[in-house]
Parts: C-alpha cells; sequence; structure tokens
C-alpha cells in the first residue's frame, strides 16, 4: 500500500496492516492493555492510547480489518463556494508561492521566526483577515480572524513558518550543496534550512484560509475562519503553550496539513511526548592539570551512555528515544563550566512518555553522582499522543480524490529521482496519485510527534499530507529543503491548498458532516480527562525580540503571560573542586609513619 506522508516531529502512525488478525484479536494489544466490552467505547488500561484508536468507536459499526473498510463516496459536493475557492486559489497562486519561496528564503529559527511570522500576517491582512500578535506570550505566534453573517461555524487553520538547523541546501539541486555554510576550521556547520517544508505548511494553509474568505464574501456564507501562527512547532512548543492559555477554545473543526512523500490521509494517532534539557554544573579548569576538575563534558557523555541501556529492556516498540549535545567543551585544554544535552522521549500516550522520562532523568543524575557535578532541569515543552477523526479525514480524503492529485512536469520527475538516487533509494519519483484511505493499525507502533496533538483534544481536528519531497527521502534532512522552493514543492504547495480549501468549504456548507465530526470527538474522549502536560511552573523557551518587530507588530516586551520569565535565570557556577583528600607529600619529604 501506499505510504503515508511524514510529519516533522510529527507524524501521523503508519497504516500497518495485521495479517491473519482481526480487530477483534488485537483488540488487547493496544498499548500494552488487554481488556475491552464486546460493544462500546473500549476500556483499556492507557485510556489516551485507547481514545485514539478506533476500539474507542461504537465496535458494531467499526471494520474488523482493514480490508473490510471501503471510503465513503459522496462527502465532497460541488458548489459555487468551492468554486470560487479554487479559482481563488489558481488567480493567487504567484503570491502564494512567493510567500512560499519568501519564507524559506528567511529560514529562521524556532522562537525566533520574525520575518516569517510578519510575511505571512501581513498577506492574510492584506486578504481581510484582522490580526492578534503575541498569542500566550509568544511575539512570533498570531490569530488571523475572518468573520460574516452569524459567524457560525468556526473553522480554524494551523500555519507553521520556523525551519531546522544543519539542513541549509541550494533550491533544486538533487546534490548536496549548503547555502550556508560556516567554514569554521575545526568544526564546519551548516545553516538553517526548511527541512520540514514548514515555508509551504503556512505559506499554503494562508492561500486556503484567504481562499475560503473569498468564497464566503462571494456566497454570502456564515461562519468564521481562524488561522493560526504558530511559534516553535519544530521544538513542540507553540501549541501546546496557546491551547494552555485557551487560543483555540471555541473552535467547531481545525484542518491541518504537512509537507510528505506522498498524498494521504490518515485518523492514526501520533506519540506523545516530553523535551527535556539536562544542565551539569562543574568546574573550570587546565587539560593539562585535570586533578580536581568536575568535567561536566563527562557528565553528558556518561548520561548519553546510560540511556542507552534503556534501549533494550525499557522500551516498548512504540517508543522512541533521542538527545543532542547543546553545549559543552569546545576547546580540548579549556574544561567547560556548564554542560547541556536535550532528550525528547516519546511513547503512545503522555503517562508511557512520562515512565520513559522518568528513566533518563535517573540515568542523568547517575552521570552526575558518578562524576560529582550538579544536574538541574528544564522541561522544554511535552504534548499529548495525537487525537484523530474519522469522519472528518473521511470528509478530507472525498475531496482530495474530488480534486485530483498533484501532476508532476517531467523535469521534477528527474529531479525527484535524482534525490532518491543521492539517497539510495529506489528511483520512482513524486508519486501522481491519491492513497488509497485505510484505517489505521488497533496496535500503534510509534512515530513522530506533533504539537497540533494538543489542539486534536480541544476540537475535532483533520490532518493530510502532499508529496512535497519524493519516497525514500527523509524529512529533516536536505533533500526537503531542495524541495521547498523549487519547482515539485511549488506543486504540493498549491496541491495543499486545494485540498484545505475544498475541505472547509465543505464544513461550512454541510452542518450534518460538522455534528457528526463533534459525534465523535465527544466519544473519544469520553474516558479521558485532558490537562495541559505544562506544570504551572513552565517557562517558555523566548527570545528577545528586535525593536522593529515589535514596532511592526505593536507589541510590548516583556509580555504579561503565563510562563513568561524576563530576564531569564542565569546558570553559574556554584561547584566547588573535587576533594581528592590530603595531599601526597613530595618524595624528598618523610612519609609520616602511621600509628
Amino acid at each position: 500500500m501506499p505510504p503515508l506522508h511524514r510529519r516533522c516531529h510529527v507524524c501521523e502512525t503508519d497504516h500497518i496492516e495485521a495479517r491473519g488478525l482481526s480487530r477483534r484479536d488485537l483488540l488487547g494489544l493496544l498499548g500494552g492493555a488487554g481488556a475491552a466490552l464486546a460493544a462500546g467505547p473500549a476500556l483499556l488500561a492507557d485510556p489516551a492510547a485507547a481514545a485514539a484508536s478506533d476500539l474507542a468507536l461504537d465496535p458494531r459499526s467499526a471494520p474488523s480489518s482493514s480490508g473490510d473498510y471501503e471510503a465513503p463516496a459522496g462527502l465532497a459536493l460541488d458548489s459555487k463556494a468551492k468554486d470560487a475557492a479554487l479559482s481563488f486559489l489558481d488567480r493567487q497562486s504567484g503570491r502564494i508561492l512567493g510567500l512560499n519561496d519568501r519564507i524559506w528564503e528567511y529560514a529562521e529559527p524556532s522562537m525566533k521566526e520574525w520575518n516569517s511570522a510578519l510575511a505571512e500576517a501581513t498577506y492574510l491582512e492584506s486578504q481581510g483577515f484582522k490580526i492578534t500578535w503575541g498569542t500566550a506570550g509568544m511575539p512570533t505566534a498570531f490569530v488571523a480572524t475572518f468573520s460574516q453573517g452569524t459567524g457560525s461555524p468556526v473553522i480554524g487553520f494551523s500555519g507553521e513558518y520556523d525551519a531546522l538547523p544543519g539542513v541549509s541546501q541550494e533550491k533544486g539541486n538533487p546534490e548536496h550543496n549548503p547555502l550556508v555554510y560556516d567554514d569554521d576550521p575545526y568544526a564546519p556547520t551548516y545553516g538553517y534550512g526548511h527541512g520540514c517544508g514548514h515555508n509551504s505548511l503556512g505559506a499554503a494553509a494562508a492561500g486556503a484560509a484567504a481562499a475560503v474568505a473569498a468564497a464566503m464574501r462571494r456566497q454570502r456564507l456564515d461562519g468564521t475562519l481562524k488561522f493560526f501562527g504558530s511559534a516553535g512547532e519544530e521544538q513542540l512548543v507553540g501549541k501546546s503553550v496557546a491551547v494552555r492559555a485557551g487560543a483555540y477554545d471555541g473552535l467547531d473543526a481545525f484542518v491541518d496539513w504537512h509537507p510528505g512523500s506522498s498524498n494521504s490521509t490518515s485518523w492514526g494517532s501520533s506519540n506523545a511526548m516530553y523535551s527535556t534539557t539536562f544542565h551539569f554544573h562543574g568546574t573550570d579548569g587546565h587539560g593539562g592539570s585535570p586533578l580536581g576538575a568536575r568535567s561536566t563534558q563527562d557528565a553528558v557523555e556518561a548520561m548519553a551512555m546510560l540511556t542507552e541501556y534503556l534501549r533494550e529492556s525499557s522500551m516498548a516498540p512504540s517508543a522512541r528515544m533521542h538527545h543532542a549535545v547543546r553545549a559543552t567543551g569546545v576547546q580540548p585544554n579549556v574544561y567547560p563550566t556548564l554542560s547541556s544535552i536535550w532528550f525528547y522521549a516519546r511513547e503512545a500516550s503522555p503517562e508511557r512518555a512520562k515512565v520513559l522520562m522518568d528513566k533518563i532523568t535517573r540515568c542523568a543524575e547517575a552521570a552526575a553522582l558518578a562524576t560529582g557535578t550538579r544536574m538541574e532541569t528544564k522541561l522544554q515543552g511535552a504534548v499529548w499522543n495525537k487525537l484523530g477523526n474519522k469522519r472528518g479525514t473521511e470528509l478530507m480524503h472525498a475531496n482530495m480524490v474530488q480534486i485530483g492529485a498533484p501532476s508532476f512536469s517531467a523535469a521534477d520527475q528527474r529531479f525527484g529521482r535524482a534525490l532518491q538516487r543521492a539517497n539510495g533509494a529506489p528511483e520512482d519519483g513524486f508519486p501522481e496519485e491519491i492513497a488509497d484511505l485505510r484505517p489505521p493499525s488497533p496496535v500503534f507502533t510509534g512515530g513522530g510527534s506533533t504539537d497540533v496533538a494538543d489542539i486534536s483534544w480541544q476540537v475535532p481536528t483533520i490532518q493530510m499530507g502532499t508529496a512535497h519531497e519524493p519516497p525514500g527521502t527523509f524529512n529533516h534532512s536536505w533533500h526537503r529543503t531542495a524541495c521547498g522552493a523549487a519547482s515539485p514543492g511549488h506543486v504540493a504547495t498549491m496541491a495543499a491548498a486545494r485540498y484545505l480549501a475544498g475541505t472547509v468549504v465543505d464544513l461550512l456548507t454541510q452542518p450534518a458532516v460538522v455534528r457528526e465530526m463533534r459525534e465523535e470527538f465527544e466519544q473519544r474522549r469520553s474516558q479521558v480527562e485532558w490537562r495541559s502536560l505544562l506544570p504551572s511552573d513552565y517557562r517558555i523557551p523566548l527570545y528577545q525580540p528586535p525593536a522593529w518587530f515589535l514596532e511592526r507588530t505593536g507589541q510590548a516586551w516583556p509580555p504579561t503571560a503565563e510562563g513568561v520569565e524576563w530576564p531569564p535565570r542565569r546558570l553559574v557556577q556554584t561547584v566547588p573542586r573535587d576533594d581528592l583528600g590530603p595531599s601526597v607529600p613530595p618524595e624528598n619529604q618523610p612519609v609520616p609513619q602511621l600509628e
């Protein structure tokens, strides 16, 4: 079967076909639990994982296996409003792709998306949306609103625009050629790039929101559109903070997309995740005189080693654990006083992710004990597993089929095959079909994470992806960056805008579907009490904006919002040199006799 698109942190669950096992047979395997009712919602030991499975729905109406499922026909309706929205996208494609390319060129880090956020908001403002900056205290987050008539229903769009470190690449080049290259003779580095396609994600969603607003004006449709410009998705910060602040309250449906390697949609889940940095405090010193030093570099290396021992017996198939050393020694003869290592712990539910992060934390404590350093932690972010919506996904898939798959030129396909060749993958180019809609496997085997997941527990949420990169290449890589402002990325971006716009027009004009989505959402949530994973003392990882950005957006600094601490607490040395015991006398001095 065709592969699903991959999301950045992100990602919908894989469609894994359980051969020879029915849905009933696998009922007890979900999340390692084994209790369920013959009818009604499944009651499992892990309610969050169960809610994201079709086992949470009425098993009498659920297919017994993926082979029994057939996507319903007739959900996507032809209408003058949909025609108006799609025609708008045809006329506006130059502006939308110009926005796409501009954000690709900015390639700004998470929580520092000054130019990118402003470009997206400025486009929406030109299309009649009202902009409110600084959502939940995050300067580069905003909400753009368009409303007409009764203002109901209220549909949300998702916009992102942050880039990734180390994946800079020339557009349209299938051979590695970073645009930004720091030629440090000791440690060359590559610059930031859109290796997750957020330039396209935000541009397509903004174009779709503008297209639906134009159709609403033309056909006098009631409703409200809310476009959420989200900061720091790559660090899984922006949406979870905004959800906690109530930014997404009052929505009837939420639509999202992500660049991928296929044209597909799913109502599967994702991994919950905890993101934590571990700071080790030690002593400074000279590499030629190391005695008594408490090495923080030793501490991060020891922690990385200890966590590897978790993989054999402490990690389920759905678990993922990975890290990056963010700061440590930069010269062999200088001991670093402070070293930091950053860990992600992903699992099928918040409870399971917390258990895994607790084990990682114990490894940090052991490393600090062994090296005589002092360790402290900082929670950077935490998100739930995603709650899919079958009915909404069926509507999205119907629109994808109705509108049709993207068509790539011969030059696009040559470029795609060259990228695949560079990555050692089969050279079959970009897919030009809509993947069949299949139910997710009842056994969740893990994957990426997304802060859209926190939204999905507040409002029925639909996600899809388009072939923005060829299969066999990887997300978060220079291959994706190469596609983002090139012709294939443009094709995928405009296809995504059409799918989003068509689906939202149907949501505005088919109240029965919105009602069915809400009923499914409430049924999935019936056994779960959602609460933010961010504790009351959580501090948002903020950077001070440049003065010109504050002036352009009308914001003051620092913001008055929960989780804002400015200036942030400084980490300074508080650890003395290690005690080696009594000094050993020089060789020419008599050794004291022991009694």
